[in-house]
């Protein structure tokens, strides 16, 4: 799916190309096809969907 000349992150990565990007609407679409939303979901190119992976109340106050 990519078409850039050097070869782009993976989606793992913590820096993935993005092609498109509506902050708008709360979606940046990758250079792989996968959509990412600002709840940390995914929309993968095979239509699968990947959950939001919010991290717990208890942990973001143990991490305060």
């Amino acid at each position: 799916m990519c078409a850039h000349q050097s070869s782009c992150p993976r989606t793992e990565s913590s820096d993935p190309h993005v092609v498109a990007a509506h902050p708008e609407q709360g979606w940046s679409l990758l250079c792989d096809g996968v959509i990412v939303f600002d709840d940390t979901g995914e929309l993968l190119p095979d239509g699968r969907v990947v959950a939001p992976h919010r991290t717990s109340a208890d942990r973001l106050a143990a991490a305060a």
